[in-house]
């Protein structure tokens, strides 16, 4: 059985691209992974970074296109990820959520591929528990 997992950050372009990319590329049965953001750039292209630096580790996100949070999004997924605390989600009633508060490098005046990086890794830290507790509770 696998669970709706819906990535939710502001612009859609990275964190939340980076973690439905990395939950796909780990071919994880217990994750069917989408995202979507709170004020996507909708009709804008992935942050450049945050593909190549998914691209180092096999996963390619370079086509996807910015989309715009919904209810109905939110509905029909089983499990809402605020990936980083930026995104504010207003969720419907009964709507799991969960909010990772990712590193931000950039408060410590690390920049460039060197941020991008090292969110990446944070985000495939936590992607890979998620999978971990889903694939946990499912064997209960």
């Amino acid at each position: 059985m696998t669970t709706r997992v819906l990535f939710v950050c502001v612009s859609n372009r990275g964190k939340s691209v980076m973690a439905e990319g990395l939950a796909r590329l780990g071919a994880y049965g217990a994750i069917e992974a989408s995202s979507a953001g709170t004020q996507a750039a909708v009709g804008g292209t992935v942050n450049e970074l945050s593909a190549q630096v998914l691209a180092e580790v096999g996963g390619d996100i370079s086509n996807h296109q910015p989309r715009q949070l919904t209810n109905d999004m939110m509905t029909t997924a089983d499990l809402v990820i605020a990936v980083g605390t930026a995104a504010q989600i207003d969720a419907p009633t009964g709507t799991v959520v969960e909010v990772w508060d990712t590193d931000e490098p950039s408060l410590r005046g690390i920049d460039g591929l060197d941020r991008m990086r090292l969110i990446r890794n944070d985000i495939a830290a936590r992607v890979d528990d998620l999978a971990h507790r889903l694939t946990h509770e499912q064997s209960r």
